[in-house]
């Protein structure tokens, strides 16, 4: 019997690693990999894909034709994407409440609280928040 995907959230500071060579970049692309060769499947909210874009495009690094490629390439990805509806919009304002944080940044606990996963990020923030539904990239390492 096959073995069965380990599942996470993942959010844009991770994200935006597979693009980008910054500090943890590595770990990022392992990730990736894992990713891509179905080791892992990775849930994300529609604003991620907005949140990475705007990331290549104010690092100014990335000229026009570039961010295409960039927009193709995350677009090819095999994401279980969520809308910002019923529940998870709910518990976003909910937990930006509670918390004090923005909605955009909620969103991503919030869709790791409703998908009964862990968010995988580096902001420090929701590591913080959200010790019980979140892990550093640093400490990513699936089952073998």
């Amino acid at each position: 019997m096959a073995k069965k995907e380990e599942e996470y959230v993942v959010d844009s500071s991770v994200v935006v690693k597979w693009f980008l060579v910054e500090s943890d970049s590595d770990s990022a692309i392992r990730l990736r990999d894992d990713f891509a060769t179905a080791r892992v499947s990775l849930a994300v909210p529609t604003l991620m894909f907005y949140e990475v874009m705007n990331a290549l495009r104010f690092s100014r690094l990335f000229k026009e034709r570039d961010l295409v490629l960039a927009a193709k390439s995350l677009s090819k990805y095999k994401f279980g994407i969520w809308r910002p509806k019923g529940r998870l919009l709910e518990l976003s304002g909910e937990l930006s409440l509670r918390e004090d944080l923005t909605v955009y940044d909620s969103c991503y606990a919030a869709l790791a609280q409703r998908t009964g996963t862990k968010l995988i990020t580096e902001d420090k923030e929701l590591l913080q928040k959200f010790p019980a539904h979140t892990i550093s990239l640093q400490s990513y390492n699936p089952q073998s």
